[in-house]
């Protein structure tokens, strides 16, 4: 009695079907990964910003100002006036604040993931967004964009 031996192993066809479902997979994944891990780094962006203002405000409740106070021979800075690192952000004030308003940016770091992103927030919590990636839409914008495609 003759056995017919079934070769073991896939086929040529198989393996490159096999391949080019993954490819798709690949090619619908990857992209919406990425604007993941982007939105999941603008959250620190939002957040320094709103804990800037929360510090300015603190700020002005004690000097009854937003600008450097001086008292005799010491000179009090306002919070925003040191650039702070928040993730992949520049937090600064946009310019020196007044007694009575400041601006507050948050500027993606050149090379990161977030270059081209900036946003900003002022004394009256006017939530901007300044800058985005083209591929993101078109600035300024009347709020925080952390979405593709968002609007206000």
């Amino acid at each position: 009695m003759t056995r017919i031996r079934r070769p073991l192993g896939f086929t040529l066809l198989e393996l490159m079907i096999a391949v080019a479902i993954v490819s798709i997979l690949v090619g619908i994944a990857l992209p919406s990964y990425r604007d993941s891990v982007v939105r999941g780094q603008l959250v620190d962006a939002t957040t320094a910003l709103s804990a800037m203002r929360a510090r300015m405000e603190q700020y002005y409740q004690d000097n009854r100002s937003y600008a450097a106070v001086t008292s005799g021979s010491t000179t009090t800075s306002p919070p925003c006036s040191t650039a702070l690192t928040a993730g992949k952000f520049t937090v600064v004030c946009a310019s020196a604040p007044t007694s009575s308003a400041y601006t507050i940016t948050a500027t993606g770091i050149a090379g990161s993931s977030v270059d081209g992103f900036a946003f900003s927030i002022d004394q009256t919590n006017a939530q901007l967004t300044t800058a985005l990636p083209s591929a993101w839409g078109t600035a300024p914008k009347s709020c925080w964009i952390t979405k593709r495609g968002a609007t206000c």
